[in-house]
Order: C-alpha cells, then sequence, then structure tokens
C-alpha cells in the first residue's frame, strides 16, 4: 500500500508541474555518483526553468 500511494503522490505532482527532488537524488545516486547533486531549490528553480523556459514578458498561449 505504501509503495502504491507514493506512486499515486508523484503521479499527482507531476501533473501539476511539480518535479520529484527525491528520485532525481536516487537517479544522480545511481548513474551519476560522481556528481554533486543540485540542491532543493536549485533543482526546482532548473525544472521550472526548463519547462517554462526563460523569455521575459510570459508566455503568449
Amino acid at each position: 500500500m505504501s509503495g502504491l500511494f507514493h506512486r499515486l503522490r508523484a503521479t499527482a505532482r507531476l501533473m501539476v508541474g511539480m518535479p520529484d527532488y527525491d528520485a532525481y537524488l536516487r537517479h544522480m545516486a545511481a548513474h551519476h555518483p560522481d556528481r554533486v547533486p543540485m540542491d532543493r531549490t536549485t533543482f526546482f528553480r532548473d525544472r521550472q526553468q526548463a519547462r517554462y523556459g526563460g523569455k521575459s514578458g510570459g508566455r503568449c498561449c
């Protein structure tokens, strides 16, 4: 049951555009152990930048 809850929570967060920092840390540890992971604040800023871009003036649509 706990695993199902975590998957549902992760899915809900992705639906609203909130990436999973814990999954990022697991990925970094498993695939890039030689690199220092971003802190939580930097991670969320990076994900927002990737999603919405850095264009000033907002989106047109």
